[in-house]
């Protein structure tokens, strides 16, 4: 076991503890609370060793796989959930724990917050994507009627357990996109964790890079839990990037494709970093995403693009909310028209 670090998230919802460390799934039965019924939710992408070690560590477990995909956070999937739990007989001092990647945690986390008004929520998230990301901070949700995580709560997870052995299982290209999320966090907070980026070493130095990102965004969501001022800086690079995600999407959880030169939502939010950006900034990205193997570039017309980013959840009454960074480790909010974010696409993506 190699070293580890312990985090706590601390906000006015819940105090919660990550812990960080090669080898710590075998440990899950010290750091979570499962003498008890527990609900294992995985889907069928994640290794099955993975949750079956967390129901070795539970004292009455009942592990449950969804399929892989952003089709699982549906309603219909959260009531198969409910019923099974309800069946089994679990009360209000039962657990559910998940145990894959951002799908699985919105899923698993908002049938725990509805069970009952609510049981205690474990997260053990297996992408790169969930681990410096999607796993903290408390959001859980389901999708509705193709919008992604409209109907959702915040509820903050008991703890949080992230092994990055579990990364191993991934092919590369999901480590790049996860690590695009990294990426993200310090070109508009950290700039000594944005060098290392430059200096090649981020997939060597992966649980520095985890640790980092996750500090990052504890010290957000403990100023702003609810997303009502700073937790918008998490969205760098989403703006843009959800339009595209739109478009050539595919999630991060998919086994295979499921549109021809389909993306991750990292590759996505690659894109979207580069119009939101200044010239000198966007200098020092591109170098570092063509070496993760991320686009820097897409075909996907201009005009398209921006009629899905109008309908994102970040669109006011007088624009667009985005995020700038003009120098790294630093940003703002700006609100823009949808004609000057099309500008700024221009110059990203110049025109061949």
């Amino acid at each position: 076991m190699s070293n580890v670090t312990r985090l706590t998230v601390r906000t006015a919802g819940g105090s919660y503890p990550i812990t960080v460390g090669r080898g710590m799934l075998g440990a899950v039965g010290t750091l979570f609370s499962l003498d008890r019924r527990t609900l294992v939710v995985t889907d069928e992408g994640v290794p099955r060793a993975y949750a079956e070690a967390v129901a070795s560590a539970a004292a009455k477990p009942l592990v449950v796989t969804v399929p892989t995909g952003e089709g699982s956070k549906s309603f219909a999937v959260l009531e198969m959930l409910c019923r099974k739990i309800l069946d089994a007989g679990f009360t209000r001092r039962d657990c559910v724990v998940a145990v894959g990647g951002g799908v699985v945690g919105d899923l698993a986390g908002f049938a725990a917050s509805v069970y009952m008004r609510g049981i205690d929520f474990y997260n053990v998230p297996t992408t790169l994507l969930s681990q410096v990301d999607s796993s903290i901070g408390g959001k859980v949700a389901v999708n509705l009627d193709g919008i992604k995580n409209c109907v959702g709560a915040f509820y903050p997870p008991r703890a949080v357990l992230i092994d990055p052995d579990v990364l191993s299982t991934l092919p590369r290209r999901q480590i790049s996109a996860g690590l695009c999320e990294a990426l993200k966090m310090a070109a508009t907070s950290d700039a000594a964790l944005f060098s290392l980026f430059e200096e090649g070493n981020a997939e060597e130095r992966l649980e520095e890079v985890i640790v980092a990102a996750l500090n990052i965004k504890k010290s957000v969501v403990e100023e702003d839990e609810r997303e009502a001022g700073l937790r918008r800086v998490l969205n760098f690079g989403h703006t843009v990037g959800h339009g595209i995600e739109t478009l050539a999407g595919f999630d991060e959880n998919e086994a295979t494709d499921a549109r021809e030169n389909g993306l991750y939502h990292g590759e996505c939010v690659a894109l979207g970093m580069l119009p939101m950006c200044s010239d000198a900034v966007r200098a020092r990205l591109l170098p570092i995403l063509r070496a993760l193997a991320l686009p820097t570039s897409t075909a996907l017309p201009k005009d398209k693009i921006l009629a899905a980013l109008v309908h994102d959840k970040k669109a006011e009454a007088t624009g667009i909310g985005t995020v700038f960074v003009d120098k790294i480790g630093s940003f703002r909010f700006e609100t823009l028209t949808v004609s000057e974010i099309g500008a700024r696409m221009d110059t990203a993506f110049p025109q061949k």
